[in-house]
């Protein structure tokens, strides 16, 4: 039999709660509820659910807030919740970490398509370690170390802290090296859903990768912008 997949919900609305935790359910997810923020990281990191599903206004902590305690010790998907049209409410989840979000109102079934993405993303990288047939753990370019077990990087011989979805986008473009990637591509392969031609998460990373790699923006070295076509990184930096 195989386990039911245990998902925390950290949301305050008691209804929509009540129902995305009932849908949920029926789909044969073990949902853990949780309606104050200031609560929700301890028990986060104590229970290491498989996802979380983080609303971004809470009492107490916002979720913003509550991601960004987390990361250094849980390793599973985030998927923020946000009611706010602020591309830049959105932006900065993604910058803190959470790998995924929905709009409110919340739709089941799109919430639902999520979460399976981003379980089967992590199900899909658990596998790639696990299998022999698949050994390239560490990848190194020039003084660039990348390695997947440890999910660290090393520039020069000095740490790079990476958030999630940074990490993943680097390992992704470094194990293709000398190939374009376009960004339909790298969306599906990030985030396990088809890109709507409109998000700009991808681009947003790419930039904080060449500043975290000390790439330079205007003339980058490492991961150049081929333009009309996707983003390259090189053999050769």
């Amino acid at each position: 039999m195989t386990m039911r997949k245990h998902l925390f919900l950290v949301e305050d609305d008691q209804r929509l709660g009540d129902l995305i935790t009932s849908y949920l359910t029926q789909q044969g997810f073990s949902v853990t509820i949780e309606r104050r923020g200031d609560s929700a990281p301890a028990r986060i990191l104590d229970e290491q659910p498989d996802l979380v599903v983080l609303d971004l206004l809470l009492p107490g902590l916002d979720g913003l807030t509550i991601c960004q305690q987390v990361r250094t010790g849980y390793g599973g998907p985030i998927l923020m919740l946000t009611a706010l049209e602020d591309d830049m409410d959105q932006v900065a989840g993604l910058e803190m970490g959470a790998d995924d979000y929905v709009k409110k109102p919340v739709q089941p079934r799109v919430l639902l398509a999520r979460i399976r993405a981003l379980l089967r993303r992590v199900e899909k990288t658990a596998a790639e370690t696990d299998t022999a047939s698949v050994p390239i753990n560490e990848l190194v370019f020039g003084g660039l170390r990348i390695n997947h077990t440890a999910q660290s990087v090393l520039l020069n011989q000095q740490p790079v802290i990476l958030t999630t979805n940074e990490f993943n986008l680097l390992w992704l473009l470094a194990r293709h090296a000398g190939q374009i990637l376009d960004r339909a591509t790298i969306y599906r392969e990030l985030r396990g859903i088809d890109y709507d031609g409109l998000d700009r998460s991808v681009d947003l990373t790419i930039s904080h990768l060449r500043k975290k790699l000390e790439d330079d923006a205007d003339r980058p070295q490492r991961i150049k912008t081929v333009w009309g076509q996707g983003y390259l990184f090189a053999l050769q930096a």
